[in-house]
């Protein structure tokens, strides 16, 4: 069988093209290297898929790296408001939660993937192969003309869009073949590092603050000249560093540099964001004073959670037996002093196994944002993560996906 479309991977991306391509009648195969597709999309969002974010253009576009412009066209086209209209008129209510994230209300990524995959599988100008890797494209004078799969085999097709996912999460396929196969037509990949990852800290981090959650806290990330970027909300600790949303969002703004640069990075956490450190020293002085007789390792709980209590003693240096009446002015302003800024030294990250993300990819200049066609390679489209397109937390990743993937699938 002749095909007009040849879509190389089974995520979010490559659904999605293929959905639109073959809403258009095109002829369309689909090729998942792995026993089943979607595998990372079924486990996305600890298995409740934040598909997307109502946030509106201008305030999304803050929250994606690279050059974000990039998404102007797509995004103009099918965006989250469009994104969500197509879930829900098959029959997939949505639910819209804290920070404007938008999840299946049934809680299950299950439901977002069902939906894409059954869209093709009752459709007879899509056909679907399972355990089928792709080695190569093959070009004519720079045109795409089939691709080559592992065993030797050749399909030969009018398109091919390459959808194979970045990096992170190996174990459910995206082991970077995309990559290789882009560089081998010519194109320029950004060297992929992990993002949205854990941070490793040289500091050790104490058993039992380890899986401890902390809410409403600020986390600043530095070097020694200058601020990186300041994140509020919730982090816990691992048992080698932090993690949790807040950091997640802070390892988009240092992996790369971690990576590359080897520069001291230091992360500032604030327990107190709502005060001022006058403010703090003020409060501090006040319960000085009213509970004079209680021990200072006692009353560490008048302002810490008791699972920090023990890493605070050893940090702070003040006897813990003294009572909080001998505490003098030189402890308490170290004391809030370390309350507004626990410092930690960023040593790297977490690795692809528990990276959210992909940062990195196919040089956007490369691209056209329309289309996603190669401007190398006619006939040759590129999406999803294997662009250099990354986000935060929040849906931005895997609206991402869909929007470039339905791009594709339109100019096909």
């Amino acid at each position: 069988m002749d095909y007009d479309v040849v879509i190389v991977g089974g995520g979010a991306a490559g659904l999605m093209a293929a959905c639109t391509a073959a809403e258009r009648g095109r002829r369309i195969l689909l090729l998942e290297k792995m026993d089943q597709a979607g595998r990372k999309l079924r486990i996305t969002g600890k298995g409740r898929c934040n598909l997307t974010n109502t946030n509106s253009l201008r305030d999304t576009l803050p929250h994606i790296g690279s050059d974000s412009r990039f998404l102007r066209n797509a995004y103009g086209r099918f965006f989250n408001q469009e994104l969500m209209l197509w879930f829900e008129k098959r029959d997939v209510k949505l639910v819209v939660e804290r920070g404007n994230r938008v999840f299946p209300a049934s809680g299950k990524a299950l439901d977002i993937f069902l939906a894409l995959i059954g869209e093709l599988e009752q459709n007879p100008n899509v056909t679907i192969r399972k355990n089928a890797t792709v080695k190569s494209v093959e070009t004519l004078d720079g045109q795409a003309t089939a691709v080559i799969l592992e065993r030797g085999e050749r399909i030969p097709c009018r398109h091919i869009i390459l959808a194979t996912g970045g990096l992170s999460y190996p174990t459910t396929g995206s082991t970077g073949a995309g990559y290789r196969m882009a560089r081998e037509l010519g194109h320029t990949v950004v060297e992929p590092v992990p993002s949205l990852v854990a941070l490793k800290c040289a500091e050790k981090i104490p058993e039992e603050m380890v899986a401890f959650q902390l809410k409403n806290v600020q986390l600043t990330l530095s070097t020694p000249s200058s601020k990186l970027s300041t994140h509020f909300g919730e982090m816990t600790f691992v048992d080698d560093g932090i993690a949790g949303p807040i950091v997640l969002s802070a390892s988009r703004v240092i992996t790369r540099q971690l990576a590359n640069e080897h520069s001291k990075i230091t992360a500032k956490l604030d327990l107190k964001p709502a005060l001022t450190p006058d403010q703090l020293d003020r409060r501090l002085q006040a319960d000085l004073a009213a509970n004079g007789t209680r021990i200072f390792n006692d009353a560490l709980r008048l302002w810490l959670p008791a699972e920090l209590i023990p890493f605070a003693l050893k940090q702070l240096h003040i006897e813990y037996y003294k009572r909080l009446n001998q505490i003098n002015g030189d402890e308490r302003r170290r004391l809030g002093h370390w309350l507004k800024g626990i410092e930690f030294t960023i040593t790297g990250t977490h690795g692809w196994t528990e990276a959210i993300v992909t940062q990195g990819g196919v040089a956007l200049n490369e691209i056209n944002p329309k289309t996603m066609e190669s401007r190398l390679v006619s006939g040759l489209y590129i999406v999803g993560e294997l662009l250099d397109l990354d986000a935060d937390t929040g849906g931005y990743n895997l609206q991402i996906a869909f929007s470039t993937g339905h791009a594709a699938g339109e100019a096909v």
